[in-house]
C-alpha cells in the first residue's frame, strides 16, 4: 500500500512507517507553508494515488473524496479533525484517525506561563525597564508587586487531556483544582467535580477547555461570566466560539473581573471588532500559539503512527478510530 504524508512527522516514525508500507511519500505542508484546498487536494491525490493519507491542515471535503474515491483511511494530526468532512468519510466507509492530546503539554505549560505573567506583571515590568523608566526614586518592588499562584482556586470547564495536564501543573504550585465535565468520572480525588455555576462563582481562575459543538457554542454567556469574583481571571485557550464574545466584552467594560487571558479570537486573523478586546490593559492576548512547540511534532508522530499501525493490524479499533460508526460497515 502507498502512504502520502502531508503532516510534519519525525524521521524516526517515517522510518517505521516505511517498514510497513510499500511506498511512503513525504510532502509535509511545512515545506511550503501551504495547506491544500479542494482543487489542489484532488490534484495531488490523483497525481500520487495513495491508499492512505496523513494530513493536518488540508481540506478533505465531499468533493475531494468523490473525485478521489480510493482512500482506505485518513490520518489527521489534530485532536479534532475539523479540516475533514468526517460524516461523509463515515458514509463512504473511510476511517479517520486523529492525534488526541498531541499538544496538551504545550497548551498546559503556556497557560501556566500566561497566568504567571498576569499575576506578576512580568512583561509590563520588563518593558518598564527597557523604556528607561527605572530611574532614581522609583520603587519597582512595590510598583510591580503581584500575586502568588499558591493557594489560588482554579476551575476548568472541560477536563480532557489539556485540562488534566494543566491541573497537574497548577497543583504543583499549591492550587486547589475543580472542574466541570459531565463526561469525566475517573479523576484525581484531590479535585472537585462541580457544576458550571460553582466553577464560575467559586474560583480565582476559570480556564476553558471545550470543543465546539452544537451544545457548547456560546455556552459561556453573560450569566456565567457575571458570577465570577471581582479579582478573578478568565482564560480561554480552546475555541472562541464556545464563549459569547459580546458578553465577555461587556464584562470587561463593566470591570467585573480582574482580567482576561485569550489565545483564540472569533476571527483569525482578527478584524477590528475582535481587536477591541485587546485595548483593555487587563487583557493578555496571544495569536493562537498555546499549542505551538517543536515537541508537538514528535507527539503527533508517535500518536498517528501508533494509531495507523493498529488500524492496519486490526487492533484496538474502537480506541484508534475517530468516527467509530464506520466500524459498523466492516
Amino acid at each position: 500500500m502507498k502512504l502520502l504524508i502531508r503532516a510534519p512527522l519525525s524521521s524516526k516514525r517515517i522510518a517505521e512507517l516505511e517498514e510497513n508500507f510499500n511506498e511512503v511519500i513525504y510532502l509535509p505542508w511545512t515545506d511550503t507553508g501551504k495547506r491544500y484546498y479542494e482543487d489542489e487536494m484532488i490534484q495531488i491525490l490523483n497525481e500520487y494515488k495513495p491508499d492512505i493519507l496523513i494530513t493536518e491542515l488540508d481540506q478533505i471535503t465531499k468533493k475531494v473524496l468523490d473525485n478521489y474515491p480510493n482512500l482506505k483511511a485518513i490520518g489527521d494530526c489534530r485532536a479534532n479533525p475539523a479540516n475533514i468532512d468526517v460524516d461523509y468519510c463515515t458514509k463512504v466507509g473511510i476511517p479517520v484517525l486523529c492525534t488526541p492530546a498531541r499538544n496538551c503539554q504545550a497548551v498546559a505549560e503556556m497557560i501556566v506561563g500566561l497566568v504567571l505573567d498576569f499575576y506578576r506583571n512580568i512583561f509590563p515590568a520588563i518593558n518598564w525597564v527597557k523604556d528607561r523608566k527605572w530611574i532614581k526614586g522609583t520603587t519597582p518592588y512595590y510598583l510591580w508587586m503581584g500575586h502568588e499562584l499558591c493557594g489560588k482556586k482554579i476551575g476548568f470547564v472541560g477536563f480532557g487531556a489539556v485540562g488534566k495536564t494543566a491541573a497537574h501543573l497548577f497543583e504543583a504550585f499549591g492550587c486547589e483544582i475543580s472542574f466541570y465535565d459531565p463526561f469525566v468520572d475517573n479523576y484525581d480525588k484531590n479535585y472537585n467535580k462541580c457544576n458550571l455555576e460553582q466553577i464560575f462563582s467559586d474560583n480565582d481562575i476559570v480556564s476553558i477547555h471545550l470543543p465546539v459543538t452544537d451544545s457548547t457554542r456560546n455556552m459561556i454567556d453573560y450569566k456565567l461570566l457575571s458570577l465570577m469574583k471581582p479579582n478573578s481571571i478568565f482564560v480561554n485557550s480552546a475555541r472562541s466560539a464556545v464563549v459569547d464574545s459580546k458578553a465577555l466584552l461587556k464584562i470587561l467594560k463593566e470591570k467585573q473581573i480582574s482580567g482576561v487571558i485569550l489565545d483564540v479570537l472569533e476571527n483569525e486573523p482578527p478584524n477590528e471588532t475582535d481587536l477591541e478586546i485587546s485595548l483593555f490593559p487587563n487583557v493578555l492576548l496571544t495569536p493562537h500559539i498555546c499549542g505551538a512547540t517543536y515537541e508537538v511534532k514528535d507527539h503527533q508522530s508517535d500518536i498517528i503512527t501508533y494509531n495507523l499501525l493498529h488500524w492496519l493490524n486490526n487492533k484496538e479499533l474502537e480506541q484508534v478510530v475517530f468516527n467509530k460508526d464506520v466500524l459498523n460497515r466492516r
